[in-house]
């Protein structure tokens, strides 16, 4: 028995993705002055007065997957090919492919990222808990007003401030790199300092302006379990508190904000963008940026791909996994029918 939901949310999946890559084939072929002409012409350039262009046709489809001089529907099957075997063809700027660099930059990113998503999460989860049990108390309101001055500020402004205040005014964080150049890269108790050390600012950027509003919505959340009735049968039976707070206010006031988690996943790939480059952290975003600012177009194709699938992956697995958390939800929200 398959639920037709799933087969709608993967069908839609795919078409995004394949959607995307149609339109990165776009790019770089239809646009005028697009990728294509332009590294058509530096490649002229370079050779000066003895263009030879078959061999420029030829560095022209290693570095972008296709072939200038083939017929466009031709050029189209031979770039998704190419998308489906892994090759997103040669770095202009570093003359690498632009899978080893993206692959070498992923782990980075993912390592900020994941830290940065577990720790604004569980610190907004705790203290939206405890803001909803004291309502109104001093404490509340008070952090119900830091939550929202925080959360108004961008990321990237805080880390500006912070790269400025805690790395060049006081000196005591990098303000670039991944690992310091001292330390032999290996699952040993020095790499990971200076791993951490490293990273510590890009994920204090995104925790503190991110924690406030996971806060104040597992405080709305919370407030509203704590009136239901099931509530008040619990504690007319008796129960002990800790366990009505844990498995029954604090479980169900976690499910809506789980969708909004693994939403957040993808779109923290996005925001790595900025956020890599100005703390200069060699991560996807990082090499997007680079990409973009040398004109590196298969570099900048490349990384904007692999963001758009982290985003989509994002969504797809919260549509699938929010109905088995909480089966009130049900597959899609509705009441289809499995056949």
């Amino acid at each position: 028995m398959i639920n037709n939901y799933y087969i709608e949310r993967t069908a839609q999946a795919v078409f995004t993705v394949f959607a995307v890559v149609t339109m990165t084939f776009g790019m770089i072929r239809l646009m005028p002055g697009g990728p294509v002409s332009y590294i058509r012409s530096q490649l002229v350039q370079q050779q000066g007065n003895q263009v030879d262009m078959e061999q420029v046709n030829a560095l022209v489809e290693v570095y972008t997957n296709v072939a200038p001089d083939e017929p466009l529907y031709i050029q189209y099957i031979d770039y998704m090919a190419a998308l489906l075997q892994g090759d997103l063809g040669v770095s202009m700027f570093y003359n690498d492919p632009v899978t080893e660099i993206l692959a070498s930059a992923a782990p980075w990113t993912v390592f900020v990222m994941s830290i940065s998503l577990v720790l604004t999460f569980g610190l907004g989860i705790t203290l939206g808990a405890v803001m909803a049990y004291i309502e109104g108390s001093r404490f509340d309101v008070s952090t119900t007003l830091v939550s929202i001055f925080l959360n108004s500020i961008p990321y990237y402004v805080m880390a500006i401030i912070l790269v400025y205040v805690l790395g060049y005014q006081f000196n005591w964080f990098p303000t670039g790199g991944r690992i310091s150049s001292d330390v032999a890269t290996g699952m040993n108790l020095a790499f990971l300092q200076s791993a951490f050390y490293h990273a510590a600012l890009p994920i204090a950027s995104l925790v503190i302006t991110g924690f406030g509003i996971q806060a104040l919505a597992m405080r709305g959340n919370s407030i509203r379990v704590l009136g239901e009735d099931y509530i008040r049968v619990a504690r007319l039976r008796g129960l002990p508190p800790h366990d009505i707070a844990l498995r029954y206010v604090g479980r169900n006031a976690i499910l809506p904000m789980y969708t909004g988690m693994m939403i957040a996943i993808g779109f923290m790939f996005g925001g790595s963008v900025i956020l890599e480059e100005i703390f200069a952290y060699p991560g996807i975003g990082y090499y997007m940026f680079r990409g973009i600012m040398a004109r590196d177009y298969p570099l900048m194709m490349g990384a904007f791909l692999i963001i758009t699938i982290a985003v989509v992956v994002g969504i797809y697995v919260a549509d699938l996994t929010y109905g088995k958390l909480d089966p009130r939800a049900g597959s899609g929200g509705g009441n289809r029918e499995a056949y």
